[in-house]
């Protein structure tokens, strides 16, 4: 028994070091390549929101692969620290002109206003599972994008102004900050490479200190047999809760990255398929796999940009090469168990 224990302590950390080398390693890769050649406009620009996904698909493995539930409305989380961040930027510009200092305060506030969108979602949502849990959450990620769609929010020398019907708003020599379908135009465009390469850091160590916590073990106990986990005291509704909120906090952070990385942001950006995408990320990677989601989330993001030049038959080539991987992967997983259930009895001395 304490053989195996230390086994899975080894495989732990070593998984853990592989998915920080992962991204330090390949953020020095490519630091060192732009400043030593010329590399295209094309690269450069999908660094950032390949970041943002990155941090998106690894928040949504959160709740899907550890805690096991299945959430479709992580795109409206992403939503809402989108543009809670673009708010933040444009009234503080003026105040705070660094932006790096301008870029923290905005993500930071993004993140703490999707945790509390996640938390008042969740009392609802949490006492559902399965199919029921996954549509609800659909629902609720359509709500928050069709709320911001019908926001009309600027400030002049008066104050805020703010209207939910039209824009009815009388701005003096003032600003626009959202504009309802419009969404966000003329936004300060402060995120960069090594912010969004930071982020995934930042991600990673909440996500591991999280999971090898008595919380996140707790969290997997109710993934695994929820009756087993209620029967030693475990709060299974408090457990999830926890995982969801995490996971929210994180999802808004992501989004408050991406949006300030682009001049306009309209919020039909933030529908069903940008959840629907995530969840692929999720899968294709495995459930529970922080370093398959990593690269997974990499290698689909590119994958389209890359096969652009095809027009028509990109998106076929993709479809095609998804089916692909997760028949080679689903064979390898499959191989992969019967190994070790082969080597778990032999050292018993069932199989000799």
């Amino acid at each position: 028994m304490k053989t195996i224990i230390n086994e899975l302590l080894h495989h732990r950390n070593r998984s853990r070091m592989l998915s920080f080398a992962l991204i330090i390693g390949s953020y020095l890769i490519i630091e060192f390549l732009m400043h030593s050649i010329r590399i295209s406009r094309l690269f450069t620009s999908m660094l950032v929101p390949c970041c943002c996904y990155i941090i998106l698909a690894l928040s949504l493995n959160l709740v899907v692969g550890f805690s096991g539930e299945l959430s479709l409305g992580h795109a409206g989380f992403m939503a809402v620290g989108a543009f809670t961040a673009i708010i933040v930027s444009g009234l503080s510009a003026k105040m705070i002109p660094d932006p790096v200092i301008r870029l923290f305060i905005s993500v930071l506030s993004g993140s703490i206003l999707s945790g509390l969108t996640g938390l008042l979602i969740s009392v609802p949502v949490l006492k559902l599972s399965g199919d029921y849990l996954a549509i609800v959450t659909l629902a609720f990620g359509q709500i928050i994008k069709s709320l911001i769609t019908n926001i009309y929010l600027g400030f002049d020398s008066n104050g805020l102004q703010l209207s939910f019907v039209t824009n009815e708003l009388n701005l003096e020599q003032g600003k626009m900050l959202l504009s309802g379908p419009m969404g966000a135009t003329d936004t300060a465009k402060i995120s960069n490479f090594s912010s969004g390469a930071l982020l995934i850091v930042i991600t990673l160590f909440v996500i591991y200190s999280l999971i090898d916590s008595k919380y996140g073990r707790a969290i997997m106990a109710a993934r695994d047999d929820r009756i087993a986990a209620e029967s030693i005291g475990i709060d299974i509704l408090r457990s999830k809760t926890l995982a969801f909120v995490a996971s929210s906090i994180l999802a808004g952070a992501a989004g408050a990255l991406y949006a300030l990385n682009y001049s306009t942001l309209q919020p039909a950006k933030f529908d069903f398929n940008t959840s629907i995408l995530a969840l692929v990320y999720v899968v294709f990677g495995g459930l529970g796999n922080i370093n398959g989601t990593i690269i997974a989330t990499t290698v689909l993001y590119v994958l389209p940009e890359l096969l652009r030049s095809l027009q028509d038959y990109r998106m076929l080539i993709y479809a095609i090469v998804l089916i692909i991987v997760m028949q080679l992967g689903s064979s390898v997983r499959l191989k992969r168990s019967m190994e070790k259930l082969k080597n778990r009895f032999s050292k018993k001395g069932v199989i000799r």
